[in-house]
């Protein structure tokens, strides 16, 4: 049996640590994989995180932690303002990772560091978890076969719980745009504008944008409402909110053209109307994050470039910035 992969973990005081994706507890439960470091520059978060997951060692430079583990893989988290100096970082000193959304504050950050990123030939991953809804795979696999016809449109809606629960998993920096970069567009819309591209594989542009933050009142949106056009004419309508009134999600996905229209709902119902009528059949529940972390880690292992990398991700901070722009 081959080697645990040894992995440390940055600024593990983001929420995606434990909760939501929970990066960490699913890298704590494989069997080929063991954490050697957790970083946060608040030592308590660290010791937290560190007390839920069998009590790696924690550190609160991550480049001591760096030195001291020499771990063959990272796991960067943390606060957006300061991922692409962490990019950078892990970059300069050859450490294959894989880095939490947006990668920074504004598009030009994440062009910086897929620059270097393609100068190195370096393995920089982004877990883009949408990528590997069965809709969309199923939706790719019509296309290739031709079932659906020219596209019409695309309509994809992700509504998250109120935003309040970032200070509950110590991070609270979320709701300071300076840190964050803004709300729920900077951070959820990225999967939205990601389908939209992945599926009609065009270029876009953003046609219209607007901010609310009329729920929770605080300086950064709690939902947001994107309109784009691919090269081809193709539209787009991306939804992304923190409004739901409990722990679930509001979401739909829909691609449509001539010749069919397929709708995935939150209750993971799937809807395929053609000329033929209309047919429902009830998916799975899509385990997102685990599927998109091993495809990572076995990418990686097998010394060939991510699934999805910071080079799919340039497109999607730039579409975030225009919508940003129009919105203002």
């Amino acid at each position: 049996m081959a080697a645990a992969l040894r992995v440390a973990a940055i600024e593990v005081s983001h929420w995606h640590s434990l909760y939501d994706a929970a990066y960490l507890r699913l890298l704590a439960g494989m069997d080929d994989v063991r954490l050697v470091g957790l970083h946060d520059p608040d030592a308590a978060v660290a010791a937290d995180r560190a007390a839920a997951l069998g009590g790696p060692p924690v550190f609160t430079d991550y480049r001591t932690m760096l030195e001291k583990t020499r771990p063959d893989f990272v796991v960067a988290l943390g606060q957006h303002a300061r991922m692409a100096e962490t990019a950078h970082a892990l970059l300069d000193h050859d450490y294959p990772f894989m880095m939490e959304k947006p990668m920074g504050v504004r598009a030009a950050d994440v062009e910086g560091i897929a620059a270097k990123a393609a100068a190195k030939r370096a393995f920089v991953a982004v877990p883009l978890s949408q990528r590997y809804q069965p809709f969309v795979l199923r939706a790719r696999r019509m296309l290739a076969e031709g079932r659906i016809g020219p596209l019409s449109h695309l309509y994809f809606r992700l509504n998250r719980p109120t935003s309040a629960r970032y200070p509950t998993w110590q991070s609270a920096w979320m709701l300071d745009p300076a840190l964050a970069g803004g709300g729920c567009l900077r951070n959820l819309g990225a999967h939205g504008l990601d389908l939209f591209l992945h599926l009609t594989g065009e270029p876009a542009k953003v046609t219209g944008a607007q901010l609310s933050t009329r729920v929770h009142g605080e300086r950064v949106e709690d939902y947001a409402s994107v309109l784009l056009r691919s090269r081809s004419g193709i539209l787009g309508t991306i939804e992304v909110g923190n409004t739901v009134p409990y722990a679930g999600t509001d979401g739909e996905w829909k691609i449509a053209g001539r010749d069919a229209i397929l709708i995935l709902h939150h209750d993971d119902t799937v809807r395929l109307i053609t000329r033929d009528g209309e047919s429902t059949l009830r998916e799975q529940p899509a385990a997102l994050y685990p599927d998109c972390v091993r495809d990572i880690l076995d990418h990686f292992r097998r010394g060939v470039p991510p699934p999805i990398s910071v080079h799919d991700l340039v497109p999607v901070v730039r579409l975030i910035d225009e919508a940003y722009a129009l919105a203002s």
